[in-house]
């Protein structure tokens, strides 16, 4: 599998950054985006630059209902609207049924279940903010692709577990206090709303890594 993030707070290069994340999978049989950012035509043009046909995206997931996150998806379904998409159950009536208008098909995620061969979603999680993580498995163990990490870091680390071992997570780490549950990681990808990056470097120096829009990854 390879991974890119194509939006984030960072980005280098010719890449444009912006509060939000955005991360592009290729599993060999299906390629999948989880999350679009917040504006759409920056997402489409970073595509543009890292030669990613939006057109070519299977699968979108969308981990939680914040703007930051869902504010690409119209500009992504004017491009392509040949996709499955994945989103928590909790997302609004009128969002869901705004975005089953223009999509293959929308797909409500209560609990952990398979996407498809080799990933994973942990299902939705938390109380106040509902929001699922991706799972990725890379033959040699899993990635967690995460989008600001609400329900916190043991929940979705718990959830992601029971498809087996954990070696990485990437994405938004918030302002999570848990960092002793990312010991023994061998990726520690921190961005977009992550608050502590100094304090998971310090305590982590040989996974830890700062991701940001053009950052890829063979996994």
């Amino acid at each position: 599998m390879k991974l890119t993030v194509v939006y984030d707070n960072e980005a280098k290069g010719d890449l444009q950054s912006s509060w939000g994340f955005s991360c592009f999978i290729e599993t060999g049989a299906k390629k999948i985006l989880f999350d679009t950012g917040w504006d759409g035509h920056l997402l489409l043009r970073n595509m543009d630059k890292l030669s990613i046909s939006s057109e070519s995206i299977d699968i979108l997931v969308l981990s939680h209902q914040h703007w930051d996150h869902i504010g690409g998806v119209p500009a992504l379904l004017d491009a392509n609207q040949d996709m499955d998409i994945y989103v928590p159950s909790a997302f609004s009536a009128n969002l869901r049924n705004d975005i089953s208008s223009r999509c293959r098909s929308l797909n409500e995620i209560k609990g952990p279940q398979q996407i498809c061969k080799g990933v994973y979603t942990t299902g939705q999680l938390g109380r106040e903010i509902k929001e699922q993580s991706l799972v990725l498995d890379s033959g040699k163990g899993l990635y967690v692709i995460v989008g600001c990490s609400h329900p916190g870091l043991a929940a979705i680390l718990d959830a992601a577990s029971a498809f087996g071992d954990v070696i990485g997570i990437i994405g938004g780490l918030h302002d999570s206090q848990e960092y002793d549950l990312l010991s023994g990681m061998q990726v520690i990808g921190a961005g977009h709303c992550t608050v502590h990056k100094a304090n998971i470097r310090e305590m982590y120096p040989d996974a830890f890594v700062e991701i940001f829009a053009g950052y890829s990854r063979e996994i």
